[in-house]
């Protein structure tokens, strides 16, 4: 199904390993905050969910759709921290699922020379196609890692004892 674009493969896998290290989880778990300016499960899933849409989406759309060199809207995380607050995690991670089954579609039915297509970052000047691409799943893997360590943390460190104390979790 990934066609030939790079990183669409794990693109295609974020959801069901979001999923995998969800499996255990209580609505109170994936609510519980490690600290007071660190997100919880829920946060990172509502994060991910708005992310999904509103800039890796909304990205691509300019990409297949945008002409030459179109301007990429910025997108800054911290604009929607509220959202991310009141995020059901179950809600969001379903919603994450939808549009970036949406999202693979459209990435599957592209050509390969795609990838070279370019646009302007506000930030950085010109991307590519691909290099976004690399980005996003830069993006999901940080995201994988962080709801490990939240889970880690919250689900099996006390449960695993002493034998738990050698582990230096910063979730």
């Amino acid at each position: 199904m990934h066609g030939s674009l790079p990183c669409v493969e794990l693109l295609e896998n974020t959801p069901e390993i979001l999923r995998g290290l969800m499996c255990e989880m209580s609505d109170e778990d994936a609510r519980w905050k490690p600290a007071p300016d660190r997100f919880s499960v829920a946060e990172v899933l509502g994060h991910l969910s708005h992310a999904e849409g509103h800039c890796y989406s909304a990205r691509l759309d300019l990409f297949v759709k945008g002409g030459d060199n179109p301007a990429v809207q910025p997108y800054d995380p911290k604009d929607y921290l509220e959202i991310y607050r009141t995020a059901d995690p179950e809600d969001a991670l379903d919603h994450f699922e939808d549009q970036r089954q949406t999202n693979l579609d459209v990435l599957c039915d592209l050509p390969a020379e795609i990838a070279n297509r370019k646009a302007k970052h506000p930030r950085v000047g010109e991307i590519t196609l691909g290099e976004m691409l690399n980005e996003w799943v830069l993006h999901d893997l940080g995201h994988i890692r962080q709801v490990a360590e939240l889970v880690r943390a919250r689900k099996y460190l006390a449960g695993a004892g002493p034998l738990g104390h050698s582990y230096q979790l910063k979730p």
